[in-house]
Parts: C-alpha cells; sequence; structure tokens
C-alpha cells in the first residue's frame, strides 16, 4: 500500500477504469494459477486473531471482511484474490446465460469523491462457464456466488415474470454445488429488470417458493438476498413480511443505491456524463440506515447480515458491524488503497476490538442498532 498510493495510483488512474480493471483481474488470474504463489501471499496477509473468526450457515469465515461481487464478475481469480487477506470472495453477478452487459464507457472514477460509477450492466461468462471454473479453484477463503437474471441489453423486450425466476433458478442449480453461499442479486441498478422487478411482492414471493422446492432436495447453500437500500421503514417492512414464510434464506446484503446520491463534490456537468450507480463513502449513509433498521427489526435467530457502502478503514467495517452486519464487503476501497487493504483493515479491526473489551467479534454485532 505505501507504493499504491503515490506511485501506482497515479499511473493507473490515467488509463481508463475499465481497461485497468480488466489488466488487473487478468493479472490476479495469472497468479491465481500458482498455488505456490497464492499461499505466499496468503501467509503475508493473514491476520492471526481468532476473535475475527466469523460461522455463519455451517461456514467459518477466518476474518468477517470479505471483497465485494463487481469485481471478479466471471471467477477468473478467486484464489489470488482470497490471498489477499479477505474472509470471503463473492464473485459474479452471474446468470444462467453469458451477457456482454451495458454499451461502453460503464465505469468511471470520481476521485474528488473517492467513489466509482458503475453502469456494466453485469456483463459475465454465464453459469455453465463460470462453474467450470469454481470447479477448479483452490480459493482458501468460502467463496459467495452472486446470481442475476440474463441482462439482455437495453433494446431486448421485456420478459416474462417467470422467465427472469426460471433464469435465476437455473443459476441456482448449475452454481450451488459449487458455491459456498449464495447471493440472489435483487436490486441491480444497473439493468431493466434489476431495478425494481422484485419489488411487486407476488415476483419475490414465488421466487422463494422455487427455492424452498429446491432446498426441501437439499440442494441450496447458505443463501442471501442482496437489496438496494430501503426508502421507508415501510417498504423495508413489507419486503420482510414477503421474505419471513421462506425456509431459504439465510440472511440478507446491501447493495448500492440506484443514480446519483446528493452530497457529492464532483461538478454536475461531470456526473451527467457518466451513467450508473456510485460507489465509495458517499453509499455508506443509505446503506447504513437500511443496515441498521434491518437488524433491529429482522428475526435474529434466522438471519445474518452483510454490510458494505464506503468501506475503507477499520472503524468503516467495525461501524457496520455495530449496526448489525455479521460480514463486511468492500469492493471499491480496493482501487483507491490498493491490494493490501484487507490486511490493514483486519488488523485495525482486532486493535478496536481489543480497545473495547471485546473478546470475540460476535459480541459486537448489532450493539449500536
Amino acid at each position: 500500500m505505501k507504493l499504491y498510493r503515490p506511485l501506482l495510483r497515479p499511473l493507473l488512474f490515467r488509463v481508463d477504469a475499465e481497461t485497468v480493471h480488466g489488466l488487473a483481474i487478468r493479472a490476479a488470474e495469472l497468479a491465481s494459477s500458482s498455488r505456490w504463489l497464492c499461499s505466499s501471499v496468503a501467509r503475508r496477509h493473514e491476520v492471526d486473531s481468532d476473535r475475527l473468526a466469523v460461522e455463519i450457515g455451517g461456514l467459518r469465515f477466518r476474518t468477517p471482511l470479505g471483497l465485494a461481487a463487481g469485481f471478479d464478475k466471471s471467477a477468473r481469480a478467486v484464489p489470488f484474490l482470497a490471498a489477499l487477506g479477505f474472509g470471503h470472495v463473492e464473485v459474479g453477478s452471474i446468470s444462467a446465460e453469458p451477457s456482454a452487459g451495458n454499451p461502453k464507457p460503464r465505469l468511471f472514477r470520481i476521485p474528488l469523491d473517492r467513489g466509482i460509477v458503475v453502469n456494466y450492466g453485469l456483463p459475465n461468462d454465464g453459469a455453465d462457464k463460470v462453474a467450470q471454473r469454481l470447479a477448479r479453484s483452490h480459493a482458501c477463503a468460502p467463496v459467495g456466488v452472486n446470481i442475476v437474471s440474463t441482462n439482455r441489453g437495453p433494446s431486448a423486450a421485456a420478459e416474462p415474470d417467470e422467465a427472469v425466476i426460471g433464469d435465476y433458478l437455473q443459476s441456482v442449480r448449475r452454481l450451488q454445488p459449487v458455491a459456498d453461499y449464495l447471493c440472489l442479486n435483487l436490486s441491480c441498478p444497473n439493468t431493466r429488470e434489476g431495478r425494481g422487478f422484485f419489488h411487486e411482492p407476488e415476483r419475490l414471493t414465488q421466487l422463494l417458493k422455487e427455492l424452498d422446492a429446491l432446498d426441501g432436495r437439499g440442494v441450496v447453500k447458505p443463501l442471501f438476498l442482496k437489496v438496494a437500500p430501503f426508502q421507508s421503514l415501510a417498504q423495508l417492512e413489507a419486503f420482510l413480511a414477503t421474505v419471513e414464510p421462506a425456509r431459504s434464506v439465510t440472511g440478507f446484503s446491501i447493495n448500492l443505491p440506484p443514480g446519483k446520491p446528493a452530497g457529492l463534490i464532483t461538478p454536475a456537468s461531470q456526473l451527467s456524463a457518466m451513467p450508473g450507480a456510485v460507489s465509495g463513502p458517499i453509499a455508506a449513509a443509505a446503506a447504513d440506515w437500511t443496515l441498521r433498521e434491518l437488524y433491529s427489526r429482522m428475526d435474529r435467530s434466522r438471519y445474518h447480515l452483510i454490510g458494505s457502502g464506503g468501506v475503507f478503514t477499520g472503524e468503516d467495517a467495525y461501524r457496520k458491524i455495530r449496526l448489525g452486519a455479521s460480514l463486511v464487503q468492500l469492493m471499491t476501497a480496493l482501487v483507491y488503497e490498493g491490494p493490501g487493504i484487507a490486511a490493514t483493515i483486519n488488523r485495525a479491526l482486532a486493535r478496536l476490538l481489543e480497545a473495547d473489551g471485546v473478546q470475540h467479534i460476535a459480541q459486537a454485532v448489532g450493539v449500536d442498532a
């Protein structure tokens, strides 16, 4: 990290954001092919603290901090990314069929806000190819697979409800054998179906019934639902009421809010040429409100939360844990702070727990909710 910020980042930021992202994934993919290299990197980034370990749904995470979906979209570089000190790596979003995503340009940096604007539209290699890659993977941490319906492009005809739900189920069947957990992305802000399809309770109810039927045959891994920050308590409570009958849901993950939030420093004239949702510190407030209110109202004997949005420091991660998150994820901080960020945050978390006299991180979950 000492070299990344003063030397590498200024050079990388002179190049188109998506080009750099592609180069980073390719480099991590090459590194992933070497078990020796991944083991060496993992030893260097490991934080030896039992107080950080988390258990959810029979899975053990050596730290609550994970890499969010959106960085490794097609599971090309999981072993190396896990070796950077992440307690889990979530890949995707993955759809049943391959997708090219939205037209370029579709990824932008906004350094004044330490953020990025994302309008990728879920490009990925499809469930079959990703499943084949994960079957050969040797990651040193649990791997989550983020699932979404196939984006067929802005000009494609709207699909019937059963086709969208069937797309999710097809991916679940294909990917669950090679995943440690699944996360269904119900709220992608950059596709037509993703923005509001599951706002209709009947659609979500149908999806959950189908998932319960799979779960009844013992085929579904721990399952999270990824939702955008809610606009009101009434909306949040209606969501929980819809989910409550489902047996297969393990918990909830917080996604980016759609559009451009208020308070950005980047000039509006610049932002107008950048379609998409904004990640980074500006996304923290809406995500934290949803995190706190979900934790306060959900059945905590059944559900766990994954918090994200603006995690750059150990204090950021600790705040989300104290608001109710059992796991925390980052992505934008990797762009701005470099590949050592996970180890830095994990060490900071261990110090914060020790300073507060907390013996284990589970004891801090939700204390500020």
